[in-house]
């Protein structure tokens, strides 16, 4: 989360120092923007490649923590209903035993 948080702040720093380098060189509106987003895509893009892989690397270990917790809930749905399905079973058998047992011969 740290590295996403600083990764994100440093993009925002630069596409705020590149809009006032394009703001001081006479650029407007739209324009400035524009070239401020561009500008500082290009420049994250070199200066911040290794803050960009901590992110990545941050954001994939997260996302297969995620997943093995997922699974881990998957297993402990899938048990429970097994054991559910198991007692309607033993219910339904007993059932039909006292059913047998009332029925006249």
């Amino acid at each position: 989360m740290r590295s996403w948080l600083t990764y994100t702040a440093a993009r925002l720093a630069l596409f705020a120092g590149a809009f006032g380098v394009v703001y001081l060189f006479g650029a407007r509106s739209w324009i400035a923007l524009v070239l401020a987003w561009v500008i500082s895509g290009l420049a994250s893009y070199v200066l911040l490649s290794k803050w960009r892989d901590q992110m990545s690397a941050s954001v994939d270990q997260w996302s297969r923590k995620r997943q093995e917790q997922d699974k881990a809930v998957g297993d402990r749905l899938q048990g429970g209903a097994a054991r559910e399905d198991e007692i309607q079973d033993e219910i339904l058998r007993a059932q039909e035993a006292q059913e047998a047992e009332n029925t006249p011969k």
